[in-house]
């Protein structure tokens, strides 16, 4: 381990035990006692020349949720963040394989950036002031936007959210979900009792078993785990929504070369779709004599470049090779899928929704 990478670590373990005892002012002594801001802002500044060394990005995902970050029995990953992951991989090294995954709690996850363990987090993490700010870390962007709900059983008799007084709610440990819980109960004066789990799948196996009456999460995350429910039918989602939770891909702070790196990939893939570039026509394109088109291809200007990247066909290779937003939505989390999620908010800004990046020139 090289020394820059020691200190990686060590403001991680330091940032997160800050974090852990809840105090903001410690974290902020040891940021300053470990050369940062209290925000982490350190000088990182080699993740990319880091990642070229050992010929893969490792990326942070979750341990298991359909459709967004989630493994077969033999042990491959598919979903809409490891999507993400691969156009990472294909943008540095013109291949989607390149990348080895890194399951993670959603109590570990932001230690696990810190501390250098990951090159990037996409894992439905939500993108907030305190995380943005306090944490050290750095969103880059927005690849679903989402909010919390609530699930329930049927036979529950319950309809809207505000009916659920007198409840046992299930959720995860270190994620938004049980602070926005506890905002909607006080808000709306019902009484509630929180069954907390660190996993995931504990938390769907406590409510399958009947530990708890609501499961609560990002709708998203509602629909994912509803396939792993013993009756899956005998459950619905309640039409609420209590909260925003922009989901991105989370960098570290202090190497803008990586975060521009990742949030460009991410833009790109947006892009894509903006311009109807998809893997099975963009060859065609190659020649375009529309600008826009062009400069995304690599056949005019110098983005590579200005990037640290070796190819200026980057965009070109991860729309071939990946293909763009709305093919990556569609095979993982789309009507079609069993998640069976419509582009709502996340249909192009044009259509509807809400997705939109800014221009590459």
């Amino acid at each position: 381990m090289n020394q820059e990478s020691l200190i990686r670590k060590l403001r991680g373990l330091f940032v997160f035990f800050a974090v852990g005892l809840g105090g903001a002012l410690l974290l902020s002594q040891t940021a300053l006692a470990l050369g940062g801001s209290s925000g982490g802002g350190g000088d990182y500044g080699n993740t990319l020349k880091e990642v070229k060394d050992k010929g893969y990005v490792q990326c942070g995902v979750s341990q298991g949720l359909p459709g967004f970050s989630n493994p077969d029995d033999a042990g491959n990953w598919s979903g809409l963040d490891v999507e993400f992951c691969r156009a990472v991989a294909t943008a540095i090294f013109n291949d989607p394989d390149k990348v080895q995954y890194s399951p993670l709690s959603a109590k570990v996850r932001f230690e696990s950036l810190r501390s250098g363990e990951i090159d990037v987090l996409a894992r439905n993490t939500t993108w907030t002031f305190d995380r943005d700010v306090a944490l050290g870390l750095e969103f880059v962007g927005v690849n679903y936007y989402d909010g919390q709900g609530f699930m329930v059983r049927k036979n529950l008799g319950v309809n809207s959210s505000s009916e659920l007084n007198n409840v046992s709610v299930c959720t995860n440990t270190g994620t938004t979900t049980e602070l926005n819980a506890a905002d909607f109960f006080r808000a709306n004066k019902l009484k509630y009792k929180i069954v907390a789990f660190e996993k995931a799948d504990e938390v769907v196996a406590a409510y399958d078993a009947g530990r708890c009456d609501v499961y609560t999460t990002d709708r998203s995350g509602l629909a994912a785990q509803r396939t792993k429910l013993s009756n899956p039918r005998e459950h619905k989602v309640l039409p609420e929504i209590i909260s925003k939770e922009p989901l991105g891909p989370v960098v570290r702070q202090g190497d803008e070369q990586w975060a521009d790196i990742v949030r460009w990939v991410l833009n790109a893939i947006i892009i894509a779709e903006e311009l109807e570039l998809t893997s099975a026509n963009i060859a065609s394109h190659k020649d375009s004599d529309n600008p826009k088109i062009r400069r995304f291809v690599g056949s005019e200007g110098e983005f590579a470049t200005a990037l640290g990247l070796d190819d200026n066909a980057w965009a070109y290779n991860i729309v071939a090779k990946v293909g763009n937003y709305s093919e990556i939505y569609e095979r993982t989390v789309g009507p079609k899928t069993p998640l069976g999620l419509s582009r709502g908010d996340n249909a192009l800004w044009t259509k509807g929704g809400i997705l939109y990046a800014p221009p590459m020139r």
